[in-house]
């Protein structure tokens, strides 16, 4: 039974490396009725889900990982992805967090909660939870190019309101 399931989740990795996402959906819709308390299938169909822009029905899939396996990393920040995909920063957040509270040094969720703090225009705090990734991770390349753009956005605003403070002068 584990070696059928087993063969099932390679075959709809291989779909989703290749893009066939509706392909590895059925498969892992299939190793989910053989054992539907796979949290890897869970969490994979979640992902693939994301990929297909189902982005509710990714939520659901990682929730259910979650109520089987409730501080699984890659389901907190697939979630937290999911989230922030569909513009909820704050529920994003809210799972980046979930996931620190489990590991403080996950640089993953460290850089994701920056992206979306750097959505709601906290860019201060987004750079420093970029920098916090990278202390960890030096080599973590969205974080640097994360913080990167943050820093020159910031940047950016500081001129224009230095700008507008001289015109008023």
């Amino acid at each position: 039974m584990h070696k059928k399931i087993d063969k099932m989740l390679a075959e709809a990795y291989e779909n989703v490396e290749d893009g066939n996402f509706e392909d590895a959906l059925k498969l892992y819709n299939l190793a989910l009725a053989e054992d539907p308390q796979n949290v890897l299938a869970l969490i994979d169909k979640g992902v693939t889900l994301q990929n297909l822009g189902r982005l509710s029905l990714a939520i659901r899939s990682y929730d259910k990982a979650l109520s089987l396996s409730p501080e699984n990393l890659d389901a907190l920040i697939n979630k937290g992805s999911a989230f922030h995909s569909a513009q909820k920063y704050s529920h994003a957040i809210e799972c980046y967090d979930a996931a620190l509270k489990i590991d403080q040094k996950c640089a993953m969720a460290l850089a994701y909660k920056g992206l979306s703090l750097g959505e709601l225009g906290e860019l201060q705090n987004a750079i420093k939870h970029f920098k916090k990734a990278l202390s960890i991770d030096s080599q973590f390349e969205l974080a640097s190019i994360s913080k990167e753009i943050a820093q020159d956005l910031l940047k950016s605003i500081n001129t224009e309101k230095k700008a507008q403070l001289s015109k008023k002068l």
